[in-house]
């Protein structure tokens, strides 16, 4: 099949999935949902053919091992994520699967000196919990009992959820890396307007952003909106607001940063009363975490200073701090050399999105191969992707084989993994 027919197919995958949801008409599709089965059985009707072993690990996970020559040769982990965001697009997170499943079927039987293992990451989004990465948690041993013990708006725990999804925590060793893999791939949509703005296909990452995601919280005193003077107020919505717009100029002034109000209620919510209490989610991320951390100290403060004059009360929690990683410095060397190879200018980024790519990275060598988004668009149904950029990813996916399957450095790579399961 030529590789502009093979972008096609892989187009029309990634909305066939879409078209698995909890929602009709939109694409949502949360941690261990049931329209998840779905994408595993569609997924393992591409792979299975090809030879390859599919199974669901504890997490929810589906993982498709394609063999290598040698049974006990090393394995390369090729992926992404299954889930989605509420009303999301076609090609967040399932462009990667797809791609790693197209990867296998050019392969037309030929075994490499490594086996690759296709992974659709059960939940990277972070929906039904509130914690993002539970699938790539899984892999690196950090699924905890306090993790295990989180509701989601309904009550149902995430041990409650794998198990009414026919799955076993007790198993959830046994979804750990191996300490044989000797890397990770993820080819991703860059989720932003950089690489259309270079009329670049691809780019490499070289550095994930570190995250910062608290919860603030303003308290004032309800009160009546046509009775009461401007000075006597204590509106916790006005707070909030003159603080929305300091994290803004927090973003401006630093460079490479991005701070983000993302939500914000108000309570008691009436259009005829002052609000009493206005809860705000910040997220803030840069790739030097030091940076990333003194913006956020200084956005803390500021809140403080704004709650003392205005007579109001202030509380934040911590959410996440996920530290910044840098990608592998031979995997970036060897997708430099695919992208020229598939005659595409190689080019750095750091990504600002979080991906499975930096969980991963704590246990073995990843790296990260981002496509082009028309209108940098991405969490929305107007998601897309220009299928002569699906063929580079495709073009260069292949030639990033070769390169590996003849690396002697790549092949004598050993896996920082500390996690290996109990019987290995």
């Amino acid at each position: 099949m030529l590789i502009r027919d093979q972008a096609r197919m892989a187009i029309e995958r990634c909305r066939k999935l879409a078209s698995f949801s909890e929602q009709a008409g939109r694409t949502t599709r949360t941690f261990l949902s049931s329209p998840m089965r779905d994408c595993h059985r569609e997924i393992a009707a591409w792979v299975e053919p090809l030879g390859a072993r599919v199974r669901i690990d504890a997490a929810g996970n589906f993982r498709a091992l394609y063999p290598a020559a040698d049974a006990n040769a090393p394995r390369l982990l090729v992926g992404s994520h299954l889930d989605t965001v509420p009303d999301g697009g076609a090609f967040d997170g399932a462009l990667g699967v797809v791609l790693g499943a197209t990867l296998m079927e050019n392969l037309e039987g030929k075994r490499l000196p490594f086996s690759i293992e296709l992974l659709g990451f059960s939940e990277e989004e972070g929906v039904r919990f509130g914690v993002p990465f539970i699938g790539s948690r899984a892999l690196v041993g950090r699924v905890d009992e306090d993790l295990l013990r989180r509701p989601d708006e309904h009550g149902i725990s995430v041990r409650t959820a794998i198990e009414r999804f026919g799955l076993h925590p007790s198993e959830l060793p046994e979804a750990r890396i191996e300490s044989n893999v000797l890397g990770y791939v993820e080819f991703h949509i860059e989720q932003g307007p950089v690489l259309e703005e270079l009329g670049l296909p691809l780019a490499v990452v070289d550095a994930i952003a570190g995250q910062s995601r608290l919860e603030f919280t303003f308290f004032g005193c309800a009160n009546h909106a046509g009775t009461t003077p401007m000075n006597l107020r204590r509106d916790a919505l006005a707070g909030a607001a003159e603080w929305i717009a300091t994290v803004e100029q927090e973003g401006r002034r630093v460079p490479e940063l991005v701070a983000t109000v993302g939500a914000v209620e108000a309570k008691p919510g009436v259009s005829n009363v002052i609000a009493a209490e206005v809860r705000l989610t910040l997220d803030v991320r840069h790739r030097t975490d030091d940076v990333r951390k003194a913006s956020v100290e200084i956005l803390i403060r500021r809140a403080e200073q704004i709650a003392a004059y205005r007579r109001l009360s202030l509380r934040h929690e911590e959410r996440l701090n996920q530290t910044s990683v840098a990608m592998d410095s031979l995997l970036i060397s060897h997708a430099e050399e695919a992208l020229r190879r598939a005659q595409c200018l190689p080019h750095r980024m750091v990504s600002g999105a979080g991906h499975d790519a930096m969980i991963l990275a704590e246990a073995v060598a990843s790296v990260m191969i981002l496509l082009r988004t028309p209108g940098g668009i991405s969490h929305s149904p107007e998601e897309s992707v220009q299928p002569s950029d699906v063929a580079k990813a495709i073009e260069a996916g292949a030639h990033l084989l070769d390169v590996l399957a003849s690396s002697p450095a790549f092949e004598h790579k050993e896996t920082q993994n500390a996690y290996t399961r109990p019987d290995s």
